[in-house]
């Protein structure tokens, strides 16, 4: 009889939803459970209980990871309006009105603020997947974007002193009224963006139009999710003047519509591009890098992907985007950014114009700088940052705080990696178009949702990749960044359970490196050694042809491909974990 491995410290479980967390509790009854002697902290982070909750499970789960350090990640449910109706619907002792925003959005970002963490993003190095390219030389695809508006024309600067930023909104009443107030410190950056909602309309009918006379399929690419008070507003305007005025025509010529994020959008660019699209991104600053590597990618292809791609984001701060005020301007009126007292800028808004107010801490910027060159140099690797420092004085304290960072690496005799600061679009088309062997690629939040989703589809799956969130204190949240998988839970679910597809591989490799770090931080060789197996036979079952559907096609061997389901796969890791 094996004896199990004895762990003393505890691991920190997140548990989620649907056909991922199907996956995920098989592979802690096989892999962790059943082979450890180990105290597992869970927390349920399912929709329905922090809705339940109203947000306490969040709460729970951050300060489960700040007590106990490591923890594993399982993906989970971010509802829509639908879905959220169903829940209260099941749960009418609920006051919907009521709840807080951790019951109904994705706990991500929450989490990620909560311990003060950054994203590491890496494709997991199996040897023998292959990304089938798309003969992308010559093809017509066209990316059309809004001229005007959003961050392009927004106003930004570094706050000159500690204090309170407020938007301020004076409308016909004439007396004001404060939309949003947050703290910023000496060296933060801000940016107030509004977009005009009459000239979103006016694309929208220039964009529709073109699909319609150019005979292209449309796609439309947004983060309403997330930014629901300003790309949510755009999308809801948008497609309004779609169905009112153009999915008639679009039909009977036989063309299609697509939604969807623009981190998905962006992929589906790279990596299976339809033969004539017409690809719509509003927001200027994400389409005019998309375009620009569109036109890079019809002239250079995408070339043989010789070395894997680390992504690095920035999250800790929780700000940019992601940390964003957001809402729709509720009358014509005049919009006012005052700090201490100080009217900093001010302009006239319409009602139903999109406002954007975001901010990001400068000590956070730093820590995920120093985590950057720490990280590249541990695994010698080359840095490209992307900024946009012309005109974006948002930017440009990310530049300061590189020269900084890499004077204190200096004097402390860290000398830094070899890096490169590159305009945003440069960075993107090098990672896709021009590869060097070994290279880290951060990036700010939006921008890194974008490139991770890019990176994943060109290493063939996002089960294929691992992801890693570290704070500054040291606490460790590995993660699968792959989804839920609905598609594959309602099969699920109709067969009875008999029909389980899923490619565990992220899970498995996340539960593999919050082990390992477990072993490293109490010198356990014992577990050391199990987690360095564990993610051998992974990597050994994909080498050896066995995979999930999702990676059919996708080995150097397609003809000794065994294609097995959820539970065949893991058997499979399981039996090369006993060798």
């Amino acid at each position: 009889m094996n004896r199990k491995i004895k762990v003393e410290s505890p691991l920190v479980i997140l548990h989620g939803d649907e056909m991922a967390q199907v996956a995920f509790e098989s592979i802690l009854d096989t892999f962790v459970t059943s082979q450890l002697d180990i105290d597992l902290v869970e927390v349920d982070l399912t929709a329905e209980n922090r809705l339940v909750t109203n947000g306490q499970a969040v709460i729970d789960a951050i300060e489960a990871l700040k007590r106990f350090g490591v923890g594993v990640k399982n993906a989970g449910m971010t509802v829509n309006r639908a879905q959220l109706g169903e829940l209260l619907a099941a749960h009418p002792e609920l006051d919907g009105a009521a709840l807080h925003p951790l019951a109904t959005k994705s706990p991500n970002g929450a989490i990620r603020k909560g311990i003060g963490g950054n994203i590491t993003r890496e494709d997991i190095q199996f040897r023998n997947l292959q990304f089938n390219r798309p003969g992308w030389v010559g093809r017509d695809i066209e990316v059309d974007t809004m001229a005007t508006g959003g961050s392009k024309d927004s106003y930004n600067e570094l706050s000159r002193a500690t204090g309170i930023v407020k938007l301020m909104f004076v409308g016909s009443s004439g007396d004001p009224v404060e939309l949003h107030r947050r703290e910023v410190k000496k060296g933060d950056p801000w940016l107030l963006a509004t977009n005009d909602i009459d000239e979103i309309k006016a694309w929208a009918h220039r964009f529709f139009q073109r699909a319609i006379d150019e005979k292209r399929d449309i796609y439309l690419g947004l983060k309403d999710t997330v930014i629901a008070g300003y790309d949510g507003v755009m999308r809801a305007a948008i497609e309004g003047i779609f169905d009112q005025h153009y999915r008639a025509q679009v039909e009977a010529l036989g063309l299609a519509y697509h939604y969807e994020l623009i981190d998905a959008q962006a992929a589906r660019i790279v990596a299976n591009p339809p033969q004539r699209a017409l690809w719509g991104v509003p927001d200027n600053t994400t389409g005019r890098k998309l375009y620009k590597l569109v036109e890079q990618l019809k002239v250079h292809g995408i070339p043989t992907r010789k070395s894997h791609v680390s992504l690095s984001r920035m999250s800790a701060g929780g700000g940019d985007q992601y940390g964003s005020y957001n809402a729709p301007a509720a009358e014509d009126g005049i919009l006012k950014v005052i700090v201490d007292g100080d009217e900093k800028h001010a302009r006239h808004v319409k009602q139903g114009d999109p406002i954007l107010l975001m901010s990001n801490d400068h000590e956070a910027i730093k820590d995920w700088v120093t985590q950057v060159f720490r990280d590249a140099s541990r695994k010698q690797k080359e840095v490209y940052f992307g900024l946009k420092r012309e005109y974006m004085d948002y930017d440009e304290v990310f530049s300061t705080v590189i020269t900084d960072v890499r004077r204190e690496l200096a004097q402390a005799d860290t000398p830094p990696p070899s890096f490169m600061i590159m305009r945003p679009s440069s960075q993107l088309i090098k990672m896709i178009t021009d590869p060097p062997r070994n290279a880290l690629y951060p990036a700010q939040n939006l921008d890194g949702d974008i490139f991770s989703d890019i990176s994943a589809a060109l290493g063939g799956s996002l089960a294929t990749a691992s992801s890693i969130i570290e704070s500054k204190s040291g606490t460790m949240l590995f993660e699968a960044p792959h989804g839920t998988a609905h598609d594959l839970y309602l099969k699920y679910l109709e067969s009875d359970g008999q029909e389980a597809h899923f490619n565990s591989s992220a899970l498995i490799y996340a539960v593999a490196n919050a082990l390992e770090t477990l072993g490293e931080r109490e010198s356990n060789e014992a577990l050391i050694d199990y987690s360095q197996r564990l993610k051998t036979a992974l990597i050994d079952t994909v080498d050896d042809g066995v995979i999930t559907g999702d990676l059919k096609g996708k080995t150097t061997n397609p003809d000794a491909e065994t294609v097995v389901d959820m539970q065949g796969f893991l058997k499979a890791v399981e039996t090369r974990l006993s060798i």
